[in-house]
């Protein structure tokens, strides 16, 4: 051999290795066996730090509310028809032909402004004969008393009998009784007199005429009624509730038509124009009708509202909206957090534990976008008022506080 091949390094390969293990021998099966393990500790560590990592699913994420409690006002809502607080016709009362009229149809007019002149020759003449009549009548009283003065002093002196002075008393009496009669004539002429200037009874708007100039009025014979004049400062509401409202109202705080300050609230009203605009001032309910119709079931109600601007015209139709009842410390949910089944209405509540409960509660009136609950919530408790149809019963959630909305200015100015 020579110094070359001596100094040339050994080469070794699997193929080396495994001609040298020999099949049978104890050395190859424990080499065998090592690989095997080599391997299989090889693809576990290769499994376990390549495997897809599982992640958790995330929790439903819901907005909840915290559960109050305030005073909360309810309101039922009516048919209504305005009409005049005062309506007043103006009638002829004496009989005549109409020579004047003293307003512009559909004017503001004041009370006792003349309204009309009816011819009042007629009456003038009357007043005229009834002034002479009374005159005539003090003349005979004063000529009767100087009769009478001068009979009792004689009388007195046995000048004159007793038939002379009982006579002088009797004519005396009686002129005073003729006295008394012509002055009852006489203010009765000038009241039917005064009756030929129509005035008015009351302050409003007067409507155009009925009777035109020329036209022969009066109870009797010709037109009586003249014009109506309306008082429309204020004007009053009148509507129908159901006994069952009534009721309602009367086992709680509101009082329908009472002022005899029984220390419960008084009810008022406001109503909605034809526009759907709401009129911006309230009215206050003075009369409850303490009778039921047997026919309709309901109760007539009326309340008074002010009319600085004439927009409330009498006669039209309106919704009226009524305070039958103040709850005191109510809970009031959002309609919309409610579930309604068969066997009754329930809601989500999220204890501390971050745990969605299903709870069954009893509702009340629905007011507005909210519902009053009568049994089941307690002030403090958090509800779940969005994205609670993918919650189950005792499922975790991560809850979120709900955005709070801009509060609706109408139904605040309601419950002050």
């Amino acid at each position: 051999m020579s110094f070359e091949n001596q100094n040339r390094p050994k080469h070794f390969s699997a193929k080396s290795i495994f001609r040298k293990i020999k099949p049978g021998n104890k050395k190859s099966k424990r080499a065998w066996l090592s690989i095997i393990l080599v391997v299989l500790i090889v693809l576990a560590c290769l499994f376990f730090f390549l495997r897809p990592k599982t992640q958790n699913p995330p929790l439903p994420k819901v907005e909840v509310e915290m559960v109050k409690t305030e005073n909360v006002n309810i309101y039922g809502e009516y048919v209504g028809r305005i009409r005049a607080q005062q309506f007043v016709e103006i009638h002829a009362r004496v009989e005549g032909y109409l020579e004047k009229m003293c307003f512009k149809e559909g004017s503001y007019i004041q009370k006792g402004q003349t309204l009309f002149v009816i011819d009042p020759k007629l009456y003038k003449a009357h007043v005229n004969r009834a002034r002479a009549v009374l005159n005539k009548a003090l003349a005979q009283e004063r000529k009767a008393k100087r009769d009478l003065e001068r009979i009792e002093p004689l009388f007195a002196q046995n000048a004159a009998s007793q038939l002379d002075l009982d006579n002088a008393r009797a004519a005396y009496d009686s002129a005073v009784a003729e006295v008394t009669v012509a002055k009852a004539d006489l203010t009765q002429a000038e009241l039917t007199l005064g009756y030929t200037n129509v005035t008015s009874p009351i302050s409003g708007y007067i409507s155009e005429r009925v009777a035109d100039i020329g036209t022969l009025v009066g109870p009797s014979g010709g037109k009586s009624l003249l014009a109506t004049v309306v008082k429309s400062d204020s004007v009053r509401v009148d509507f129908s509730m159901t006994a069952l409202d009534y009721l309602r109202s009367k086992d709680y705080n509101v009082s329908l038509g009472n002022t005899t300050g029984d220390g419960k609230i008084n009810s008022f009203v406001t109503i909605t124009l034809a526009d759907g605009s709401k009129y911006p001032h309230k009215g206050l309910v003075d009369f409850a009708d303490p009778k039921v119709d047997p026919k309709t079931g309901t109760f007539s109600v009326r309340a008074e509202m002010p009319n600085p601007d004439k927009s409330l015209l009498p006669g039209e139709f309106t919704k009226v909206k009524v305070l039958i009842d103040v709850r005191t410390n109510a809970i009031e949910v959002p309609t919309k957090s409610l579930v309604i089944e068969k066997n009754g209405a329930y809601i989500f509540v999220v204890r501390p534990d971050s745990v969605a409960e299903k709870r069954f509660i009893e509702t009340g009136p629905e007011v507005g976008n909210n519902t009053i609950v009568e049994r089941g919530l307690a002030k403090g408790e958090k509800i779940v008022v969005e994205g609670f149809h993918k919650l189950t019963h005792n499922m975790k959630v991560d809850p979120v506080a709900a955005v709070k909305k801009e509060e609706n200015p109408d139904s605040a100015d309601e419950s002050k």
